[in-house]
């Protein structure tokens, strides 16, 4: 419990006045206890009067606050009894005010409750009279009348009530006798009455013991010497001008200022007419604060004042002449309040740490005073605007700084909130207290990708695990709430073999190739990746990777026309009386591959005699160079290099055969490998064969013509609309090669030279309409 107290010092020596509470204050009855009762002594069952269990004291964290920061009295959380701590000095505790009330306070947190109590401390009598100097000296005229009043110094006694001084009696009396009289602030003082007149021949000087007697049971005593001098005759004795004097300054005068100047006036003569001042008793405050100028009657301050401890003053003053005749009047010095003291903030319970996105939340509990008065004490509490927060006054002097509605931590984690307190004084004065908030993270925030999309390029034929590229997500949460986990999310084609393809490194988001792709097979696919905080519950987000499969030139050239399959090699056949120019057969290709790796061109490699045939460098077409003659050899073997734009290019070559005939009504000339004698050929199995093979020609060209019209009808506008035909020698038409030359299969192609502003021009072979030879081109497409 004590440790629990020290805990909250500060806030103990600003409790003065006021007590605090969050949602009730209650003010119970009060209790009392008799000064000097023993250390551990029961007072009251606190448990009881507020109507709590005592185990609910130590949940509620119980505890006593006194307004003079005094550890008097402590709470028993284990009987809930309030039992006295130390023992009780009543006059130390309230000096002469009666009664002596002690406030204190029950402060219960969880909820937040405060309970106010009176703390009645009785009086005894533990205190005697004392008299301020233990001699009095009076100087009496010898012709002063019986029934004269001679004032005396009263006895101080610190108890009060019934235990302080209730009676005077002096003796031996024979001349005297003292009446007790009751003064202005209820003290009572003695006062020496002359019985019988004095002859100062008969007894010069007499002594007199004044005893003063309190109240108490059983009654305590002081006394003093009353030492009585007999004058010859002084018949006038100083007089005020008048008897109470009434004067203000201000606590904050410096020392010497003046209080005020009393004055008397003596209407005798010489040293009896001569008045010196003097303070009428030696009361250690006044003598310590104020210091009185015997021949001026001048009152000055020799000790800085202190409104907050002391208003206002009492003062008498004795004014005497050199006969030893004395005059007595009262000054009331009232001290003024000026603003030197700051407000006092006082923190009663704090929290430093609040989560984001709470609603309305107390951040902190403070008290605020001033001990000045009047303006000088009123108080005035505000913070920044800049911040989301607000006070709102709680109970008396209580102020609670709460938030104005949920905090970001994303937008500010820290917030210093400055709380000025100022007083209405003037000038005015403030104090400023800083309060540091901390906001802590929740997970609010999904991990947010850098892109909704991506796109990685990949060349084809890569080595497996190869680092294709990476995803990356931020998390605008802190710690744990920020920890992004990426992964890859079930592919929404259920035929796309993705945990084969790639995989992602879960912390960093790196993509990697799993196995070598083949742009022929796969030219691209896309996923999703998820990216995962760590958090509870964890948030995602998701993000759509396409990778492009980027081809390389790993397919060589693929020569459809003529056919490359170990069977008989076809012979073309070229009239002798053919023009320049004279289409021979056309060398059809493609290339698996695309782009400029598919770009296919032509060359005559070798020839049996160079210069007679040429080869078109863009569509494989090989036709005569010049007019034959009856010189040329009937014989000829070319060999068609195939080579796509690649890098580094690749090639195929094919091999024509081409037979020199006088016309087509000739009989078919064998190869020379195949050829038999000529004289041993039937001249009629020749015509038979011609014959058929024309007709067949004939039925053959017919379907594949009506076929062609079919087809080009159907994608010419699809296809041509993808051509754009350059302003070269070539555009988008059917080249019909079924009735041009020897050919030995008719056949039709819709071609389109693409070319653009270069010098190369891409060749699209679109589609292919062959005869039973060709059949297997049927459908083709390559770009």
């Amino acid at each position: 419990m004590e440790a629990e107290e020290e805990r909250f010092p500060t806030l103990r020596q600003v409790l003065l006045l006021f007590v605090f509470l969050a949602q009730t204050c209650a003010e119970q009855e009060g209790y009392s206890v008799t000064e000097e009762t023993e250390s551990g002594s029961f007072v009251a069952n606190l448990a009881k009067d507020i109507g709590l269990e005592v185990r609910e004291l130590s949940r509620r964290k119980a505890r006593v606050i006194f307004n003079n920061n005094k550890k008097h009295f402590l709470l028993n959380l284990q009987t809930g009894d309030l039992q006295v701590n130390e023992k009780l000095d009543r006059e130390e505790l309230c000096g002469p005010t009666e009664p002596c009330v002690l406030q204190f306070q029950v402060l219960l947190e969880d909820p937040l409750e405060v309970y106010r109590f009176k703390l009645l401390v009785r009086d005894i009598n533990d205190n005697s009279p004392v008299f301020p100097e233990a001699k009095m000296i009076l100087k009496i005229m010898e012709n002063t009348l019986p029934g004269t009043v001679f004032p005396l110094k009263n006895a101080q006694d610190l108890d009060v009530g019934i235990n302080n001084v209730q009676n005077y009696t002096i003796y031996p009396n024979f001349h005297f006798h003292v009446l007790t009289r009751n003064g202005s602030e209820g003290r009572k003082y003695p006062v020496l009455v002359l019985d019988k007149a004095l002859d100062r021949e008969e007894q010069a000087e007499l002594r007199l013991t004044l005893k003063a007697v309190d109240g108490g049971a059983p009654p305590k005593s002081g006394t003093a010497l009353v030492l009585i001098d007999v004058l010859d005759i002084n018949d006038n004795a100083p007089e005020f001008v008048q008897p109470l004097y009434r004067a203000q300054i201000l606590e904050d005068s410096s020392l010497g200022s003046l209080v005020v100047t009393v004055s008397a006036r003596d209407l005798d003569m010489g040293i009896n007419g001569q008045v010196f001042y003097s303070f009428f008793y030696g009361d250690e405050e006044i003598t310590r604060t104020f210091a009185l100028n015997e021949l001026t009657g001048e009152i000055t301050i020799i000790k800085k004042l202190d409104f907050e401890k002391s208003v206002s003053y009492e003062v008498d003053i004795k004014a005497s002449d050199g006969a030893g005749l004395s005059g007595k009047c009262t000054v009331i010095i009232q001290v003024v309040d000026v603003n030197d003291n700051t407000p006092e903030l006082t923190v009663a319970s704090l929290t430093s740490s609040i989560p984001e996105n709470s609603p309305e939340t107390t951040i902190a509990l403070f008290s605020v005073q001033d001990p000045d008065s009047g303006d000088n004490g009123k108080v005035v509490c505000s913070i920044q605007e800049d911040v989301p927060f607000t006070l709102k006054p709680s109970v008396e002097n209580f102020f609670k700084l709460v938030t104005e509605g949920p905090l970001d931590r994303e937008n500010q984690e820290q917030y210093i909130i400055t709380i000025t307190v100022t007083d209405l004084g003037t000038p005015r004065l403030k104090t400023q207290h800083n309060i540091t908030v901390l906001v802590s993270d929740v997970n609010d925030n999904a991990p947010a990708f850098t892109k909704t999309s991506y796109t990685l390029f990949i060349q084809e034929n890569n080595s497996p695990a190869l680092h294709i590229g990476s995803v990356s997500a931020t998390d605008r949460d802190a710690g744990a709430n920020a920890q992004v986990t990426y992964s890859l999310l079930p592919p929404q084609d259920p035929h796309l073999p993705l945990a084969s393809l790639v995989s992602i490194n879960a912390d960093n988001g790196h993509l990697f190739a799993l196995r070598a792709l083949d742009f022929e097979a796969l030219q691209a696919f896309e996923f999703r990746v998820g990216a995962t905080d760590r958090g509870s519950p964890a948030l995602s987000s998701q993000a759509l990777v396409r990778v492009q499969v980027l081809d390389a030139n790993d397919n060589s050239p693929f020569v459809l026309y003529p056919l490359q399959n170990g069977s008989a090699p076809c012979t073309e056949l070229v009239p002798r009386a053919a023009e320049p120019g004279y289409l021979v057969s056309k060398v059809v290709a493609v290339d698996a591959d695309s782009g400029q790796n598919a770009w296919l061109s032509y060359q005559l490699l070798k020839a049996t005699e160079p210069g007679l045939f040429g080869v078109w460098a863009h569509n494989g077409e090989v036709r005569t160079a010049r007019l034959l003659s009856e010189r040329d050899a009937a014989r000829h073997r070319l060999v068609v290099l195939v080579k796509d734009n690649g890098e580094p290019p690749l090639s195929a070559s094919v091999t024509l055969h081409v037979l020199l005939v006088d016309g087509f009504s000739q009989p078919y000339l064998p190869l020379p490998e195949a050829a038999a004698d000529p004289a041993q050929a039937d001249p009629l199995t020749v015509y038979l064969v011609i014959a058929l093979a024309s007709v067949s020609s004939l039925f053959l060209f017919s379907v594949l013509a009506f076929v062609a019209v079919r087809l080009c009808r159907r994608s010419r506008a699809n296809w041509v609309s993808g051509c754009s035909v350059p302003e070269g020698h070539f555009s988008g038409h059917l080249v019909d090669v079924s009735g041009m030359g020897t050919l030995s299969q008719s056949y039709q192609y819709e071609v389109c030279l693409n070319g653009s502003s270069g010098t190369t021009s891409e060749f699209k072979f679109l589609k292919s309409v062959a005869s039973k030879h060709l059949g297997s081109v049927n459908g083709v497409e390559e770009n």
